[in-house]
């Protein structure tokens, strides 16, 4: 489906008043087929758009759907201006529930094994904002609710796409989603390890003794092809050991997210991003993390460790030797991914903010799940708070990201 996007000017009341100085072509991509083919113009625009991350390039959006599609449709808008990609907007569509509403719900490709996401634009101002928003628009009658998840605080998309719909007199909420911690890499290890807390310097020399009585510890990077099937086997088990697999959360418990992570492990092997990690004591490996190294930064999606050697603090060793090692590589950061936790906060104190931002349509059932959504719950929990002996979230709690499973309405 292709639509032409003329030049026009903006309504005098829209924030982002300016003329589209040049024609734009959209077109709606929903073949899977044909997002395949997209794969060489898709990461030019990645790369054009500045991206520092993987998790915006087609390898990774790709075996995304191909694992966790689940019965939605494909929606991705792209924007052209004279034949080349400006902007995508990589969007699904589905059936959902909001606060008991059946919804119509457009949302960026995300879930729980997303760490963040927003549109491809690369070109600087608001053109291609408005081709995408304009796009949209046309298709208002086909939903009730658009979701941008897990977009970085100071995203553009979050800021462009928030005053474009307001301009339009759609409603918007914002739920706070994920503060992800990472380490920027400036000086040496040295100058690193020594500024940390003595406290914590000598927790983690104890704890790599302690190890070291049970044999020599190491560090493992598998990062070859032809190792990565037998080595993911490995991942797996130790991501899943402890507390993980009882609550269902490891890789292994799903068989969709398992896929991702195995086919996903090929692609990113063949592009040299691929980093598995093991702390391994006397030529046992009991720690792990399912790591990429992309734009000089070093990800850790998925970490685990055998709870055998819980009191050696195998993955605190692991952290250590892994930062020492992307040091060594000249590396820029080291990104924990994910929620801030008590662990990752011992390494640095800096994170990232991530925020889900809503846009609703003007049709009943989306005013319906606004106000229960962002009037009636927040009210309901507040009464919880404050009513004697009521255990409750804390303010800012993370706001969970959509299941791989369909909702029906």
């Amino acid at each position: 489906m292709q639509v032409g996007v003329a030049a026009t000017t903006a309504p005098r009341t829209a924030p982002l008043a300016r003329s589209i100085a040049a024609e734009c072509v959209v077109d709606l991509v929903t073949d899977a087929d044909a997002f395949a083919r997209l794969e060489p113009e898709w990461n030019d625009a990645v790369e054009r758009a500045g991206v520092t991350h993987p998790f915006l390039r087609h390898e990774w959006m790709s075996t995304w759907w191909q694992c966790f599609d689940a019965g939605r449709q494909l929606r991705l808008v792209i924007v052209r201006s004279s034949g080349r990609i400006i902007a995508i907007a990589p969007l699904l569509a589905e059936t959902t529930s909001i606060g008991g509403v059946p919804v119509r719900q457009l949302r960026v490709l995300f879930n729980d094994h997303t760490p963040r996401a927003e549109f491809i634009v690369c070109e600087p101002g608001e053109r291609a904002y408005r081709a995408i928003w304009q796009a949209l628009a046309d298709l208002r009658d086909r939903w009730d609710v658009l979701l941008l998840g897990q977009l970085p605080r100071e995203s553009k998309t979050r800021t462009v796409a928030a005053q474009l719909a307001e301009a339009c007199g759609e409603t918007i909420g914002v739920w706070r989603s994920s503060d992800s911690p990472y380490l920027s890499l400036a000086g040496t290890w040295e100058s690193y390890f020594n500024g940390l807390s003595g406290k914590f310097r000598s927790n983690v020399r104890n704890r790599t003794t302690r190890l070291q009585r049970a044999g020599r510890v190491e560090l493992e990077s598998v990062d070859e092809a032809s190792a990565i099937e037998a080595a993911l086997t490995d991942t797996f088990r130790l991501e899943a050991s402890g507390w993980k697999q009882t609550a269902g959360t490891a890789i292994s418990s799903d068989s969709a997210v398992q896929r991702f992570y195995t086919v996903f492990a090929a692609r990113a092997a063949a592009r040299g991003w691929l980093r598995l990690h093991f702390l391994n004591v006397g030529g046992q490996r009991i720690a792990t993390s399912y790591s990429l190294v992309y734009g000089r930064r070093l990800f850790l999606c998925k970490t685990g460790y055998d709870p055998a050697f819980e009191t050696g603090s195998p993955f605190k060793v692991l952290t250590s030797l892994a930062t020492q090692q992307a040091y060594a590589e000249g590396l820029d950061e080291v990104d924990f991914l994910g929620d801030t936790e008590a662990w990752k906060l011992e390494w640095t104190p800096t994170v990232r903010a991530h925020d889900w931002l809503y846009i609703f349509s003007r049709s009943l059932r989306a005013r319906a799940a606004h106000a229960l959504k962002f009037r009636v719950a927040p009210t309901l929990r507040r009464t919880k708070h404050l009513a004697p002996g009521t255990k409750h979230e804390a303010p800012g709690t993370k706001h969970q990201a959509p299941s791989t499973q369909h909702l029906a309405p």
